[in-house]
């Protein structure tokens, strides 16, 4: 069996340290990768994923048409809760998205070849798991459909009326975070594109990855230019990272209610958002590893680095539960004191205790390497965490509005069906969008998986 065939048909588990499998050459990658877009076969397991994801949308546009007919008086909000599941949820898929950025352009910058099979795929969950996100305070708001109302238009009498909401600078913050990160997912694949524009046989299909290949070639100028476009973008992206969710906190930080009024806040959430991000990745990256049979190209050691991630971010994640504890006690403020006393042993005891579990407790299997080298564990310590970060929003957002300065308001937040099936429904969302990249798009970049061959090559020799 040639080399080629070999790389089209690999089957066998690689479990070396190595980036990528040594029976991978150029020819036998590009096979590969491109063999999952153009051929019309596809595993079963990704066509069940999408005949799941896709019945879950109806649900969603059902959801969200009876809302507007209705009114945001269907969700479970009261006084004095009145940010609920719409605000849990955008800060729970802003911080998902954030892994993909952080993979592609800041180890794009520190040269960490070890990102160059994954940062595709993670770099498409970003820009899904943002489009989730946006939807959620334009539907908080109500009635969106006169929006512009909101807008700093002057009146009749000539004044220019201010912003009315500090979500507004979310608004800027996510735009700009999703059309940078659209452009580098867009950027990075061009010469992707161009490959399957080279190899596809249907003259339809030719077009359409011809047209959005740009007229690419693969000469030196094409890839000087594509070089310096994607640093440019790395750099611009960056910043983002930490600006966009610490923009986020600030909705939060700047109110004084009980434990949202901490300075402690946007490195938290930021921390946060890296350890819920790169846990979706895992969540994402390891069934797909099996479907498809990517094992060497997506190696053990991989889901070593990301499990070794997860477990850094957790720690910080952890060093932010210890640090509101302390600065509750510190402060020697009653209305603190009480905040983080009442989540311990209030009413909302039990989800406090399953975050503490989720986020704290669950990741310290990642200590031993046998554990951190199983894709088995890393996959059911994701969803874990993926569970306790949702949690950890919904403390931080409930906690504090249910039990505020005046014991006559309170009262409890629970979501009702309403609020439960549009949180399902960007569930289904996102799970129905990637299937279809996964599909339709290379999911690993052909042409940095070539770069690492040669390196490879340099160690054996």
């Amino acid at each position: 069996m040639s080399k080629e065939k070999a790389g089209e048909n690999q089957t066998a588990i690689y479990t070396g340290d190595r980036l990528i499998d040594p029976e991978y050459n150029n020819t036998t990658v590009t096979s590969k990768i491109s063999n999952i877009v153009l051929h019309k076969d596809a595993p079963a397991q990704l066509y069940i994923a999408a005949a799941i994801g896709l019945p879950i949308i109806g649900i969603l546009g059902m959801s969200v048409t009876y809302l507007f007919l209705v009114g945001t008086g269907i969700w479970g909000l009261n006084v004095p809760v009145a940010w609920g599941f719409a605000i849990i949820n955008f800060v729970w898929w802003i911080g998902i998205g954030h892994a993909g950025t952080l993979i592609s352009a800041i180890l794009h910058l520190m040269r960490q070849d070890w990102r160059n099979s994954i940062n595709r795929f993670a770099e498409a969950m970003t820009i899904f798991a943002v489009m989730c996100a946006g939807m959620f305070p334009l539907l908080h708001v109500g009635r969106p459909w006169v929006a512009y109302w909101l807008m700093p238009i002057p009146n009749t009498m000539g004044l220019w009326p201010q912003w009315r909401s500090p979500l507004v600078w979310d608004v800027f913050a996510v735009s700009t975070y999703f059309t940078v990160s659209l452009l580098f997912w867009y950027v990075g694949m061009i010469p992707d594109l161009g490959t399957l524009r080279d190899r596809a046989k249907h003259p339809v299909i030719k077009r359409i990855f011809g047209v959005f290949a740009l007229g690419w070639r693969g000469a030196t100028s094409h890839w000087a230019r594509y070089e310096k476009a994607y640093l440019i973008l790395a750099g611009l992206s960056t910043p983002l990272v930490l600006s966009v969710h610490s923009i986020v906190s600030f909705d939060f930080a700047i109110s004084l209610v009980p434990g949202w009024h901490t300075t402690i806040f946007p490195p938290y959430f930021v921390a946060g958002a890296i350890y819920a991000g790169f846990a979706m990745v895992l969540t994402l990256t390891i069934p797909v590893r099996k479907w498809y049979h990517l094992e060497g190209l997506i190696t053990i050691r991989h889901l070593e680095n990301m499990g070794k991630i997860v477990m850094a971010t957790g720690f910080i994640v952890i060093y932010g539960y210890a640090m509101e504890i302390f600065i509750s006690w510190y402060s020697a403020g009653p209305y603190e004191g009480f905040m983080m006393y009442n989540r311990m042993t209030g009413q909302y005891a039990p989800f406090y205790w399953a975050l503490i579990f989720c986020n704290a407790v669950s990741i310290q299997i990642l200590w031993w390497k046998k554990a951190r080298r199983s894709p088995v564990v890393l996959f059911i310590i994701s969803l874990i965490v993926g569970v306790g970060m949702w949690l950890e929003r919904f403390i931080i957002v409930a906690t504090s509005l249910a039990n505020d300065f005046m014991p006559s308001s309170w009262d409890h937040y629970s979501g009702t069906v309403w609020d439960w099936s549009i949180y399902i429904g960007t569930i289904g969302f996102f799970m129905f969008m990637m299937c279809l990249f996964i599909r339709f798009l290379p999911m690993i970049p052909m042409t940095e998986m070539k770069m690492i061959i040669p390196k490879h090559r340099e160690k054996d020799d």
